[in-house]
């Protein structure tokens, strides 16, 4: 496993860092258990959650992954950096969703119940919520930041300009600055490259992208005709499978993978490593946050970390998805 600064902070992460919004629906505890050891056993010392998993979950489900990996953890905290989120909505009463002070400071104490823990290292924003000022939220943070609930702050799922202005914002009140950002980025999804990548690099903040696979699709296993029965792509995730369907199963995106697997090939290695392994090429990635189902799932994802791809081969996985770099609007 290779590790990295984490941004402009002093902490060092795995390049590989466990997401676990699989845990509670389509992973029961004791395999995601397994989940949990196979990675650490790996090297992985950086664990992602959220109070909202697992995916496509209802809301009375809201914070079972948390509590999965709360009781995997308990006896070996101190050995793993762990990051959990907040934004979406957790309970019936209209406060229980949105980046309000009320919201945030009840929400971090929650998760650190369920988590078994008195603090995280990284309490991001899992979405942008316009309706609350951001001079609040970012107060509501610094707050948790100094009760030492939280170690560090940062977002998932925001655009550059609101990022920016975050920053700035946090910089004229004298608060806890944002150290990271959560974006989807991957072979099919490139459009933070234009913006949101270059705004990163300035300000060092750490980049930590999910679906580095597309939801699996990038596995090269599925086919366009084909309807899958397990996964991110079927109702067995609840409205997460249309969310994903509608992300990424398209008959471009499989024309395109088609072509990847070829390229994938010529280094004898499985699509998922290389696809994986051109996320971490991007030198502003900081560590790409893998899932699975499944313990053995691992097995490929975990050797991306140490998979170096030449130049030609990247720039040929980078002329082939090209067409994703910016977005509908370029074609």
């Amino acid at each position: 496993m290779q590790y990295r600064k984490f941004g402009g902070t002093g902490l060092t992460v795995s390049r590989l860092c466990l997401g676990t919004m699989t845990f509670g629906l389509q992973t029961e505890e004791a395999a995601s258990h397994a989940i949990l050891d196979k990675a650490a056993d790996a090297g992985v010392n950086f664990i992602d959650t959220a109070d909202v998993y697992p995916l496509g979950g209802t809301e009375q489900l809201a914070g079972r992954t948390e509590e999965i990996v709360g009781k995997w953890l308990k006896g070996k905290r101190e050995r793993f950096i762990l990051a959990t989120k907040a934004v979406g909505k957790v309970g019936p009463s209209l406060w229980d969703q949105g980046a309000s002070r009320k919201h945030l400071l009840d929400a971090i104490d929650v998760s650190l119940r369920r988590l078994g823990t008195d603090y995280v290292d990284l309490y991001q924003l899992h979405a942008d919520d316009a309706q609350t000022p951001l001079d609040e939220t970012l107060e509501a943070l610094d707050t948790i930041v100094r009760q030492g609930k939280a170690r560090y702050i940062g977002v998932s799922n925001f655009l550059a300009y609101r990022l920016a202005r975050a920053l700035g914002r946090a910089d004229v009140l004298r608060v806890a600055r944002f150290v990271s950002v959560q974006p989807r980025y991957n072979l099919l999804f490139r459009q933070i490259e234009r913006e949101l990548l270059p705004l990163a690099q300035e300000e060092q903040l750490a980049v930590i992208p999910y679906n580095p696979l597309a939801g699996g699709l990038l596995t090269g296993k599925h086919r366009h005709d084909v309807t899958p029965t397990e996964g991110r792509f079927t109702a067995t995730v609840g409205k997460a499978g249309e969310m994903y369907t509608q992300r990424y199963w398209h008959e471009r995106e499989f024309h395109t993978i088609e072509k990847l697997k070829e390229i994938a090939a010529q280094t004898g290695k499985p699509l998922t490593q290389t696809a994986l392994a051109w996320v971490l090429a991007n030198p502003t990635v900081t560590s790409a946050i893998i899932g699975a189902s499944r313990a053995e799932q691992l097995t490929d994802t975990l050797g991306a970390a140490d998979l170096t791809l030449d130049a030609d081969l990247k720039a040929k996985l980078d002329e082939v998805s090209m067409e994703y770099r910016w977005g509908d609007a370029a074609r």
